[in-house]
């Protein structure tokens, strides 16, 4: 099973439309069995195309951009939690190849006011593979030292929409970094959740993001905070950034992550 992660940065990007039509590009080629996106936005004042998404909805153009290369068989699932730069209705999303059998959205930050731009909710879908039930969550969560949305509350709230009973993967930008100890990164693990850059065979440096971005208002270095994690303990063959200007061209202020799995 092949799986990539992204934090699209939508509609704050130079050449926009250019990069959606790149990653449609490397979708095509790769066909991931699955495909969690961050930052996926839309105007507020955008016509409704199909509630609820509107005709400028970044996974929807996506979407569309696979279909013009006759890849029909992604399923699209989006949804909402906040406005993001006062214009935009800043959501998550679930791109899929592979069967649907459930899905859910629900909120885990403590405001569900979705005009408060730390409001957070998730997207999350079950589908059929290999006769067996896997859930995928599409994660952006806060920051480890807010004290008004912490971040432990956020994963504690994820975690009780989480299915006990069968594997789930938890992917996309959880901003903190896996380099500082005794942080959020730990505390994903304390949860009982297994990194599957870790566990792979063949990996990386593993860096997403590089210097100052939105939402770190200083530069950082080198940080690892878009990640792809389970809850059990799996095979995993390989964990490659890409996006990253070296395994293809930069298309956001994160670089990807693309893992392939031995299910």
């Amino acid at each position: 099973m092949k799986l990539l992660t992204l934090n699209c940065h939508s509609w704050q990007e130079q050449q926009q439309l250019e990069k959606i039509e790149h990653i449609a590009d490397v979708i095509a080629k790769q066909q991931y069995d699955v495909i969690a996106l961050q930052e996926v936005s839309q105007s507020v004042d955008a016509t409704i195309y199909v509630a609820p998404l509107k005709k400028d909805n970044y996974g929807l153009l996506l979407l569309e951009a696979l279909k013009r290369r006759n890849i029909t068989n992604y399923t699209l699932v989006w949804d909402w939690g906040h406005i993001g730069y006062d214009t935009y209705e800043e959501g998550v999303a679930i791109l899929t190849r592979l069967p649907i059998i459930d899905q859910q959205d629900f909120f885990i930050s403590k405001s569900t006011d979705q005009s408060y731009w730390k409001t957070r909710k998730i997207i999350g879908v079950t589908v059929s593979y290999k006769g067996a039930p896997i859930s995928f969550y599409s994660c952006h969560l806060g920051w480890w030292n807010d004290e008004e949305e912490p971040f432990a509350y956020q994963v504690d709230m994820l975690l009780t929409h989480a299915p006990d009973n069968h594997l789930a993967f938890f992917l996309g930008d959880f901003n903190n970094n896996a380099s500082i100890t005794g942080e959020g990164y730990d505390y994903l693990q304390e949860r009982g959740l297994y990194d599957t850059y870790t566990l792979a065979e063949e990996r990386d440096n593993g860096t997403t993001v590089q210097g100052k971005i939105d939402g770190w208002d200083k530069d950082n270095g080198d940080m690892r905070i878009d990640l792809i994690l389970a809850n059990k303990l799996i095979s995993v063959h390989s964990s490659k950034v890409i996006f990253n200007g070296t395994n293809h061209e930069v298309v956001s202020d994160h670089f990807g992550i693309e893992v392939v799995l031995n299910l």
